[in-house]
């Protein structure tokens, strides 16, 4: 019997960092072989109607909340995770400092300028585990520009509003928000021209710093800062591209073909759209493994959105969320966070079509649904809303409802999810431990 290798493997079951001859057996891995896992984090921002969110009953025996609902046909795939929070985001304002950390689970640094301080994301310690084996280590995605300048209300830099996924302390990850674009980025990858694209991205990136530098030196203090915002982003995606342009494991195919006829608009007609071809680039990317790890956010902290395309609904998503326990505002912020979990539950059907051998794709991840609030209007990072999607492998034991002691960490269930993954840790962030009963045995 041949066994498949991976680089990764080899170098460290040998312990050494020297680069390896090609050997047949780090050849891609057979149909048959075991798919891979992935994992996805949809965050939702302004938290939630807490009365129309929690499911009635625990264990196995419960009944969708209201909001819940269009969760129904994939109820037997998903785990609904009661009672979390992340004490690490109890103090500051009340949206960055919860929000920027809700893949993180590590206290924010107060600041007006680029000397930005966070820690590595869930999501990027899963993707760092897999980088080799996949032309995308990770795909970020959002449908709202980043916001830049300093919330002087707060004392915050608006950047850590528009940002989930952070590689390191300092730098948070670029997100694509045009879908064509993310398509066109997945067919690059899927059909092996990546490489000659990432050495014309170094060169028009080389160029955009350079321009930055020059400016830097022309402007003020106040515009100094939003440079050097910029350019830290700017940063993060020169190493991705230069990562790129090193280029591909030869090992690698795609799993499923990608149409490049099948390219979506530039510009979608409504956030509506928007954000369901969002999903599906999320979708495409998973079931042809040119990524496994992938965040997507619905908004910016603070967002206010106009949910008044929804009928029912006559306000702004961060305006309904300070409701103050008005009824009607209680009645809009449910309808918007119900379309939510319906965007949500639409992204678990596709994959869950998606068939690999006696599984499907959906079987094969991990999809995280979450806000880095409770109620909206009292900025309560306690009992945060959590959903996870899919079978992780088949290590989650999904069809669920835990409901835990109060204030158990939210870490505890990212530590669980990387054991998942592949890539276990001791400990992640404040952690105590897995979280009891997710997973199978």
């Amino acid at each position: 019997m041949k066994t498949s290798l991976s680089r990764r493997t080899l170098l460290r079951g040998a312990g050494v960092g020297l680069g390896l001859p090609w050997l047949e057996a780090m050849a891609a891995t057979s149909p048959t072989a075991r798919p891979p896992v992935r994992l996805a984090a949809l965050y939702m921002p302004n938290g939630v109607n807490v009365d129309a969110w929690n499911p009635v009953g625990t264990g196995r025996d419960f009944q969708l909340s209201p909001t819940l609902e269009p969760l129904g046909p994939v109820k037997d795939k998903i785990t609904v995770v009661s009672n979390l929070w992340n004490a690490n985001s109890k103090g500051g304002d009340g949206h960055y400092v919860k929000e920027a950390a809700i893949l993180t689970c590590t206290t924010i640094k107060k600041t007006w300028g680029a000397d930005i301080g966070n820690g590595v994301s869930v999501d990027q310690l899963c993707a760092q585990s897999c980088a080799d084996q996949t032309p995308l280590p990770s795909l970020e995605l959002g449908v709202t520009p980043v916001a830049i300048g300093v919330d002087a209300v707060v004392g915050y830099t608006r950047v850590y509003g528009s940002h989930i996924a952070w590689s390191n302390a300092t730098t948070p990850l670029a997100r694509e928000i045009n879908p064509r674009a993310v398509y066109e980025r997945l067919f690059r990858a899927a059909s092996g021209q990546s490489t000659n694209s990432a050495k014309l991205d170094t060169l028009l990136l080389d160029r955009v710093l350079g321009d930055a530098n020059k400016l830097r030196s022309q402007v003020g203090a106040a515009d100094r800062i939003r440079i050097d915002e910029y350019m830290s982003l700017m940063r993060s995606l020169e190493q991705r591209v230069q990562r790129a342009s090193a280029g591909t494991q030869r090992t690698w195919k795609a799993r499923a073909p990608i149409d490049p006829k099948a390219a979506p608009p530039e510009k979608p007609a409504d956030h509506a759209a928007h954000c369901r071809l969002m999903m599906d680039m999320i979708a495409t990317a998973f079931q042809t493994d040119t990524t496994r790890v992938s965040t997507f956010m619905f908004g910016n902290a603070v967002s206010n959105v106009s949910f008044r395309f929804l009928e029912g609904v006559t306000a702004g998503h961060h305006d309904v969320s300070h409701h103050a326990k008005e009824a009607d505002k209680l009645r809009q912020y449910q309808i918007i966070n119900k379309w939510h979990i319906e965007q949500y539950a639409y992204l678990l059907r596709r994959l869950n079509e998606m068939k690999e051998g006696e599984s499907t794709v959906l079987d094969n991840s991990m999809v995280i649904f979450a806000s880095a609030l409770s109620d909206g209007n009292s900025h309560n990072p306690h009992r945060l809303p959590i959903v996870v999607g899919g079978l992780g492998g088949g290590r989650i034991d999904a069809g669920q409802h835990l409901k835990y002691t109060e204030d158990d960490p939210l870490a505890n269930l990212y530590v669980s999810m990387l054991d998942a993954f592949g890539a276990p840790v001791e400990r992640f962030a404040d952690s105590t431990g897995p979280l009891p009963g997710f997973l199978k045995g």
